[in-house]
């Protein structure tokens, strides 16, 4: 059963919107407003523009390492202003407020739902395009000073999923696809390390063949295409010292194979 939160609050914030424009830091005004003197912690602004799967695989790898009740607020939202719903979800770990477009589902795949409809948990007047702002923010704040989720708004038995592509084993290969592009160029899988075969002939991946698994970046020389099992526990592709996407002319989609012996 969820239970309320222990502890110092903390609130982390996870969004598509960069830190060019002033977004993010009016968020963390109203959340200082009305929640003075909690912290508050930037996961990342970097998620691609409009990627909830990007956000959601981001937010679930994240927020295990969080104190327990921690407060996500997760924005990638190319529904704000429609009738998609803000809700939060209070798991045993955490609460996760966010829109209901599958954005929090990857973290947060069971637990107690409401959908935020409290006014006095949102800024008055509500706009439109800002619902970090005027919803989310807020919305995470009353929960920061003690509110119960309970409190804003009804609860829903049924909210919307995003959907993760599983890999599909046949015999002792595995066909996956690229999930996860970061910074670097590395392309993550959704080949989780427990589905590899005991032992590995090689892997495919835009039209290459790499031999084997290693296990770091730099067990092999400066350029050369790797595979490994990354911080994620996911099969990832990655060249070092460089940009596995760029060397492999594909991005977030594309097949992957991995062949066993």
């Amino acid at each position: 059963m969820v239970g309320r939160r222990r502890g110092a609050p903390l609130i982390t914030l996870t969004t598509d919107f960069g830190t060019t424009d002033p977004f993010v830091g009016i968020m963390k005004g109203v959340i200082a407003t009305r929640a003075p003197g909690v912290a508050v912690v930037d996961v990342t602004h970097g998620i691609p523009p409009h990627d909830m799967l990007a956000g959601a695989l981001v937010l679930r790898a994240a927020a295990p390492y969080f104190p327990p009740r921690t407060i996500h607020v997760a924005v990638v939202d190319p529904g704000v202003g429609t009738d998609r719903r803000a809700i939060c979800i209070e798991t045993e770990a955490a609460y996760f407020v966010g829109p209901d477009n599958g954005l929090l589902t990857l973290a947060a795949p069971v637990g107690r739902v409401v959908e935020i409809t409290n006014e006095q948990c949102m800024l008055s007047p509500r706009g439109h395009t800002f619902h970090g702002r005027d919803v989310f923010a807020p919305a995470a704040a009353a929960l920061a000073v003690g509110l119960a989720t309970t409190s804003l708004g009804a609860e829903l038995n049924e909210i919307t999923r995003i959907d993760l592509p599983a890999p599909v084993r046949d015999g002792r290969t595995v066909r996956g696809e690229a999930v996860y592009a970061d910074t670097f160029g590395n392309l993550a899988t959704n080949v989780e390390a427990g589905m590899l075969p005991a032992s590995i002939e090689h892997i495919e991946i835009g039209g290459r063949r790499i031999p084997t698994l290693v296990q770091a970046y730099g067990a092999v020389p400066s350029g050369e295409l790797l595979a490994l099992v990354n911080s994620w526990g996911v099969v990832e592709i990655a060249v070092r010292d460089g940009d596995a996407r760029a060397v492999l002319g594909v991005d977030v989609g594309a097949p992957v194979t991995v062949v066993g012996a």
